[in-house]
């Protein structure tokens, strides 16, 4: 097994939004806010090469997105997952399997992409299985109104018309082993219904990728929860039980969002669970 950090584009997101009831006095100092209080965000993505799997986990919001879309969010640096791919010597029709966490468009938007000439919605990996799960596939479909916005139809329908869609078994607990990616699978429910995290295994390390139950190092204490989440007080369960064992078994932490950290280690202190060391993913393979 290899694994490659995929960086498919930076964007701004406002920092109240993001840190939902803490004063910007403190998360300022983690995540320092511009003039119009929008905080840098990264949209890292992780591939998985496994024999003859490639397994793409989220896909970025992808390019297909009007103008006007595009500039809420202030997007800088390079954009999109294919020249990310390149720099790895893969092409996106490589893929064998794309894994969502869940369907908000940041994190599923690159799975769907515009045909050459514009004319319709088309997969952006047309060899792959589209990985998600029914219960947040029908929440998704169905959405409410605090989350119809994140839900956008262009991102969901061409998955389910194109025949490439998979559901993935919830476990009755919150739990899954041994998921047919081949990782283990925490299903939250605080940040939307039935996010899956996938906990990955290799060479007696324990990767976990955090995606939104934890966007950055700056949402380390339990408290900072982010504005988005719709269910924040079981966000600070899930959150609470999952970086005590972090901290307790020094697992490492993929932070899909943080623009300055891709993968930390957490520890226990007087004052919570706290930032231990920082990583990058090649410096521990």
């Amino acid at each position: 097994m290899t694994l490659y950090p995929l960086n498919v584009g930076n964007f701004k997101l406002d920092g109240g939004a993001m840190f939902g009831v803490v004063p910007k006095s403190i998360w300022n100092k983690s995540n320092p806010s511009d003039q119009n209080n929008m905080i840098d965000v990264a949209a890292r993505c992780l591939l998985i090469e496994d024999g003859g799997r490639l397994i793409l986990i989220d896909t970025g919001m992808g390019n297909k997105q009007s103008s006007k879309f595009f500039n809420y969010y202030y997007r800088w640096g390079e954009q999109g997952v294919e020249p990310a791919l390149a720099k790895h010597g893969f092409h996106k029709d490589d893929i064998t399997d794309v894994f969502l966490t869940h369907l908000h468009f940041d994190h599923c938007g690159g799975g769907v992409e515009r045909n050459l000439k514009n004319e319709r919605l088309q997969l952006t990996f047309k060899n792959a299985k589209y990985w998600t799960n029914e219960q947040h596939w029908c929440w998704a479909k169905n959405p409410n109104s605090r989350e119809k916005a994140s839900f956008l139809k262009e991102n969901i329908e061409p998955i389910e018309a194109s025949g490439h869609l998979n559901f993935i078994k919830t476990p009755e607990g919150n739990i899954l082993k041994n998921s047919p990616l081949g990782f283990d699978i925490l299903f939250s429910d605080g940040h939307t219904e039935k996010q899956m995290i996938p906990i990955i295994r290799y060479k007696e390390k324990t990767i976990c990728f955090m995606a939104d139950l934890l966007p950055t190092a700056g949402h380390l204490p339990i408290p900072f929860v982010t504005g988005y989440d719709v269910r924040p007080l079981v966000t600070l369960k899930e959150k609470e039980a999952l970086l005590n064992l972090a901290a307790k078994h020094n697992y490492y932490l993929f932070l899909e969002h943080d623009s300055q950290h891709e993968l930390i280690t957490v520890k226990h202190t007087e004052k919570g669970v706290r930032l231990n060391e920082t990583y990058l993913i090649k410096s521990i393979l």
